[in-house]
């Protein structure tokens, strides 16, 4: 049978040449009729010159994305097998004693768009986040487990983005039965507890770890402000660095559950740590007009801006945050702010912190600038995989 086709639009073929894996659907000239959505589809220009395959998907601006350059290529069973294979032999070397966490399968990243894999311990977790892939679910399961060999086995498709896919939510617990407290494993030697099951995104934010290794250095005889702390990754970290106290804020009570939980897993001084349920920005507010400071602050915000339209927004957030923190951030004292919004360059991002900075009345040197860790690979072709900006500043 000859297989579906989508033809791009004379001129609109360059990125796919340059092995770009979007296709919006602007781009599209045409496509085969009576098309199911989700079909694996050859990519062709205006000549009939193949270009890609990929999944199509008619009701998403994003319509297509590429999973292969070569035309022999079925997103089947051997295909998602040998790549999710490629790509945890490609991080065996991270997983060790002090490391049992990783991000096995990064999406684009890793030439398997719409799908997350992640391994804690003998624990796996995944997310389907398009069509394409939810039409090959089963041999994802298959794939994961013939590969990995996890003894618990979850799905948590249960992101928003599934909606502008024509997709409902969906969790399921495939295998194993999981531990009533969730899951405990290691992160450069300390003990992180978290749930997999309604957590945020598959439980725990494993880009963020190289960047709290850098925290814990800076952190001995400081007072600490961790903001939207969750189960208190960075906290930990700030505390076995020797840090003199830390206020970790969240607006999640049982992330803060297991912040505590994973402070005295750790074995450190109860006295030496707080938490508050609370809106971050309101608290900042709060702890400005109240004249508190410290010496070094955390800013890890959830993803602000998920489409173009709300770019402005979403700056003006960012800014609004950072400023209060440079307001409360004692002379000589470090921020760590972060922004994971796809959208948000890493130029715009240091903009707005200027910008903040600037406000504050405040003269700030950049120490380091901070990224994802190594599990979460930027694809050159795909600038768009880079998403986790930071800076490292200290303010004179």
């Amino acid at each position: 049978m000859r297989p579906y086709q989508i033809t791009i639009k004379p001129g609109k073929e360059r990125s796919i040449r340059q092995r770009h894996p979007w296709i919006f659907s602007g781009a599209i000239h045409s496509a085969t009729g009576q098309m199911p959505p989700g079909s694996c589809v050859n990519v062709q220009d205006t000549k009939g010159q193949f270009l890609a395959r990929a999944y199509y998907n008619p009701k998403s601006s994003l319509a297509a994305r590429i999973f292969s350059y070569s035309p022999e290529d079925n997103l089947d069973q051997a295909l998602l097998k040998a790549r999710i294979e490629a790509a945890w032999k490609r991080r065996q070397h991270l997983r060790k004693p002090d490391n049992t966490m990783q991000r096995i399968v990064a999406s684009e990243a890793d030439l398997l768009p719409g799908l997350i894999v992640d391994r804690y311990g003998d624990w796996v977790v995944f997310q389907i986040l398009t069509l394409g892939m939810e039409c090959v679910r089963d041999a994802i399961i298959r794939a994961i487990e013939e590969v990995l060999q996890p003894q618990g086995l979850i799905e948590r498709s249960d992101e928003a983005v599934r909606v502008k896919e024509g997709l409902e939510p969906r969790k399921e617990l495939i295998r194993g039965t999981l531990p009533e407290q969730g899951l405990e494993e290691l992160e450069y030697g300390l003990k992180l507890r978290f749930d997999p099951w309604s957590g945020h995104k598959t439980g725990f934010y494993l880009d963020q770890r190289n960047n709290r290794k850098l925290l814990e250095s800076y952190a001995k005889d400081r007072e600490v402000l961790n903001c939207f702390s969750y189960t208190g990754g960075f906290s930990c970290a700030a505390g076995r660095g020797g840090a003199s106290h830390v206020l970790s804020v969240d607006e999640s009570r049982p992330a803060l559950d297991h912040a505590e939980a994973n402070w005295r897993a750790n074995g450190l001084d109860p006295s030496r740590h707080e938490t508050l349920r609370a809106d971050v920005f309101a608290h900042l507010r709060q702890l400005r007009d109240e004249g508190r400071s410290f010496d070094l602050i955390v800013l890890d915000p959830p993803k602000f801006v998920s489409d173009k339209a709300q770019l402005d927004r979403a700056c003006r957030g960012y800014k609004d945050l950072n400023l209060l923190a440079f307001q409360i951030l004692r002379k000589g004292g470090y921020l760590a702010t972060f922004s994971c919004s796809g959208l948000i360059s890493r130029d715009l991002f240091q903009k707005v912190v200027f910008g903040a900075a600037d406000d504050a009345g405040a003269d700030v040197q950049i120490l380091h600038h901070l990224s994802q860790a190594e599990d979460h690979p930027v694809l050159l072709s795909f600038p768009e995989s880079l998403y986790l900006k930071g800076l490292f500043c200290q303010k004179l």
